[in-house]
């Protein structure tokens, strides 16, 4: 596996397109930020870089990938990963640096680690196709998707996590629709979900544990339902109580 900076162009708003190229060898894949059944998460840390104050991945849509038996979320051969960077002062060009790890898998899984580096100068103003590409292939919002009602109800589980049911009107979406459930706070693990189809709506169950064992509260707001099937994905942003 290989990666590497596409340098991008510089917004009419300030900020600064850039991408991060993967390259797997065949057979092999990386995965998605909420990795699935047996995945390993990515991370990105960009603190020695020069003049930035922020940096947000835009997502391309993933693939569901049969992995010995269990589901796991990601890309196989080439993907880019569109990144918006603010730059600490306007104008001027942003030296990124970055470690990333992330987890590639075939037969087996391994952490890798690897550290890029690219100067992004603020008077480049050609878009990239290739980072084009992958902004356009991102998941529907709710809006454009059609969901209805959002609805999320939570119980106390035995084992001191919680049990958590979404349910989300939607249109069919096609071939093997699948919901994957994120919390806002990094220390709540989400289980694999359950997700069945009624008609109109998607239900999906999963459990919520903290990984230290310990009690927690759930903020709603902070709940990301995405939802894969053969049509792509939707984003769906919060998952209020009934």
């Amino acid at each position: 596996m290989q990666a590497r900076i596409l340098p991008g162009w510089r917004m009419k708003d300030g900020t600064h397109m850039a991408g991060v190229e993967l390259r797997m060898v065949p057979g092999w894949k990386t995965y998605w930020r909420a990795p699935g059944d047996a995945g390993i998460p990515p991370t990105f840390d960009w603190r020695n870089s020069v003049n930035l104050v922020g940096a947000q991945i835009a997502w391309p849509v993933p693939k569901r990938i049969d992995q010995g038996g269990m589901t796991t979320i990601g890309y196989s051969d080439v993907v880019v990963l569109p990144l918006r960077l603010t730059p600490d002062r306007a104008g001027r060009d942003i030296r990124l640096r970055g470690t990333l790890d992330m987890g590639v898998c075939k037969d087996i899984c391994i952490p890798v680690t690897f550290n890029v580096d690219a100067a992004l100068p603020s008077s480049a103003t050609k878009r990239d196709p290739r980072i084009a590409a992958a902004l356009a292939n991102r998941p529907d919002t709710a809006r454009e998707a059609g969901v209805g009602r959002v609805v999320c109800t939570v119980h106390p589980a035995q084992d001191g996590g919680l049990k958590l049911r979404a349910e989300v009107t939607l249109p069919h979406r096609g071939a093997d629709e699948m919901v994957v459930v994120e919390t806002s706070n990094p220390a709540i693990w989400v289980a694999p979900t359950r997700t069945t189809r009624q008609g109109g709506r998607l239900i999906a169950q999963t459990d919520l544990v903290h990984v230290e064992g310990r009690a927690f509260a759930l903020d709603r707001s902070g709940l990301r339902l995405t939802v894969l099937s053969s049509q792509g994905a939707v984003d769906i942003q919060g998952c209020p109580a009934g």
